[in-house]
């Protein structure tokens, strides 16, 4: 009952959610709980229950209703996508645990760079003097998580901008890269993921592995 992190690269969303469906629905009691750190092509996706009224302007990118909870986002290059593929009950994680994991861990990186990240219990994610760094939507079926964390890294953040992010209005998003942290999405995901290791119970040392045929990264 190990655990294994993979980089995947830039995946499409599509398939990539499609993977993390069927490893959900296919593991056994002993499978390996998996993180899956990528990148996305830029697209837009809406929650189970999401307003679609909180897309504002789309344009060009493409608008993906999905099944995890939360409203809107935005995904694109330059932004770290975290999937822990996780069964809770092995680890002894609840939801709100699970959640209040992936904050810690993401306050811990920010913090690596000396950039004070809060999380909150009114609108679940990472923010920075109340502007957003990082949000998280997640899906809990046959006592195992999919979906995860979106981290700003470097990226473009003018999509945000199209969209009332996470279904506030007006709320403003922020990367590492404007708070001065450096780090390109890889990088972030090497320096993550020991965090995440922690919080969420995984036993041993950090250990990559190559990645997986249905995303299309290899």
């Amino acid at each position: 009952m190990s655990a294994v992190a993979r980089w995947l690269g830039r995946a499409e969303y599509l398939p990539t959610w499609q993977a993390m469906q069927r490893y959900t629905d296919t593991r056994g009691p002993e499978a390996d709980d998996e993180l899956w750190c990528l990148e996305h092509p830029p697209v837009y996706t809406l929650g189970l229950n999401a307003d679609p009224g909180h897309v504002l302007a789309a344009g060009d990118v493409p608008v993906v209703r999905i099944d995890r909870g939360g409203q809107v986002t935005y995904h694109g290059p330059g932004q770290l996508v975290v999937y822990p593929l996780v069964n809770l009950r092995r680890r002894g994680l609840g939801v709100r645990g699970l959640v209040t994991a992936l904050e810690d861990a993401l306050v811990a990186l920010a913090a690596e760079g000396g950039i004070r990240a809060v999380g909150r219990e009114d609108a679940r994610g990472v923010y920075v003097e109340g502007r957003k760094l990082a949000s998280i939507g997640l899906r809990i079926r046959r006592g195992a998580s999919y979906h995860g964390l979106a981290l700003n890294v470097a990226m473009d953040l003018a999509p945000f901008a199209r969209i009332n992010p996470c279904g506030f209005a007006g709320l403003e998003v922020v990367d590492l890269a404007t708070l001065g942290m450096r780090l390109s999405p890889e990088a972030a995901a090497r320096r993550l993921v020991p965090h995440l290791w922690r919080t969420l119970h995984l036993p041993g040392e950090p250990r990559w592995v190559e990645p997986l045929a249905p995303t299309g990264s290899g």
